[in-house]
């Protein structure tokens, strides 16, 4: 029973007690009403993740400007039409015994398509307004080259961050993700693949971080000091010249002095053509050596898919946090099968009206 105590035990970050390291990760949906707005979509998949007993569930990518989106099915937070709408969700996932958790971002040169499944496409600059990135170099071959990022447009993004971060937290979230992976803005900004730039947002790797650094400054000090804040890093590029796990351990102890907690360790998508090698807990190495060597926590992801590998994750002290993604969205109930599997006695207390579906069971069999 040695493990039970580890993947749902509690993890407290900054004023915030999560009630076990089971986080649902941030998925893009691309089901947003019109401007952005989230819909009984999000409701629904969101708050039956908490009822499902994760401790944290974080919203998908939510963009913090209209033309940062991905796609035109993707949410933002820039309006208060916006924020009513999340903030209904946050409530019921508070309500169903989750810590209500969302991801801030921005797309950059990956912005401005249709939704993946209307084929991805361009949407005209004169429809969706500038793709903006720290250099002029699109995306792939026969994608729009996007505008070079003026010093007032990095001061724009990093204040559109700001305002977001305040809304979330007006609208009920406990946990804020800034977004520096997979290729959108930041990441962009942090990789030498993406960044040609010469002046004091490019060159070198203190540069490259830049960016990344006044958002999360920029955000902990809107927030206060009781909100957790993560920050999502792709530690890796998959291809030559890219950003290398050395640079993200400085890069995290950056971060780390400008008030983020944790580290969410991913890797890749910021050029075309990588070659990924994807197998269960590929990722794993990264957000052990980042909590080793930056000396801050972090959430492992990535094909993380049985409860024996998450909860040796947690036991090992290879990460503080697991982020459960494709899984959650096969079972809902993900967290309460890995507590049956794993014996625990402080498996997540089931909503009262679901209480009869184990009555004169035995809970070591059914949830």
């Amino acid at each position: 029973m040695s493990s039970v105590s580890h993947l749902f035990s509690p993890l407290e970050l900054r004023a915030v007690t999560l009630p076990n390291r089971i986080g649902v990760s941030p998925m893009c949906m691309y089901s947003a009403g019109p401007d952005g707005v989230a819909t009984d979509f999000h409701l629904v998949h969101l708050g039956s993740r908490a009822a499902g007993g994760a401790g944290l569930v974080f919203t998908e990518a939510v963009s913090v400007t209209s033309e940062g989106r991905i796609t035109d099915g993707d949410l933002g937070l820039w309006n208060a039409a916006q924020q009513d709408a999340l903030a209904r969700i946050a409530r019921q996932v508070r309500a169903a015994g989750a810590v209500p958790g969302i991801q801030l971002g921005h797309a950059g040169r990956k912005g401005g398509r249709t939704v993946p499944w209307s084929g991805y496409e361009p949407i005209p600059a004169d429809e969706w307004g500038r793709l903006l990135a720290p250099s002029p170099l699109p995306f792939r071959d026969g994608w729009s080259a996007p505008t070079e990022m003026s010093a007032a447009d990095l001061d724009d993004v990093v204040e559109a961050h700001a305002r977001s971060a305040r809304r979330a937290v007006d609208a009920g979230f406990d946990v804020i993700e800034l977004h520096f992976a997979h290729g959108y803005l930041v990441h962009q900004f942090l990789s030498p693949l993406a960044n040609h730039r010469s002046d004091a947002y490019g060159r070198d790797l203190e540069g490259r971080s830049r960016l990344a650094v006044r958002i999360a400054a920029a955000v902990r000090a809107e927030i206060g000091e009781d909100v957790a804040l993560c920050a999502r890093l792709s530690v890796v590029d998959w291809a030559a010249g890219g950003v290398s796990l050395d640079e993200s351990v400085q890069v995290s102890r950056w971060l780390a002095d400008a008030g983020v907690d944790l580290i969410d360790c991913s890797s890749g998508a910021v050029v075309a053509g990588e070659q990924v090698p994807t197998a269960p807990l590929y990722q794993v190495d990264f957000a052990d050596r980042i909590r080793r060597e930056a000396g801050i926590r972090t959430g492992a992801v990535g094909l993380i898919t049985t409860a024996s590998d998450a909860d040796a994750v947690i036991r090992e002290e290879r990460a503080d946090l697991v982020l459960i993604g494709r899984a959650m969205l096969r079972d809902p109930y993900w967290a309460r099968l890995a507590a049956v599997e794993l014996g625990a006695d402080a498996a997540p207390p089931l909503p009262i009206p679901y209480r009869r579906a184990v009555q004169r069971m035995a809970a070591r069999t059914q949830w």
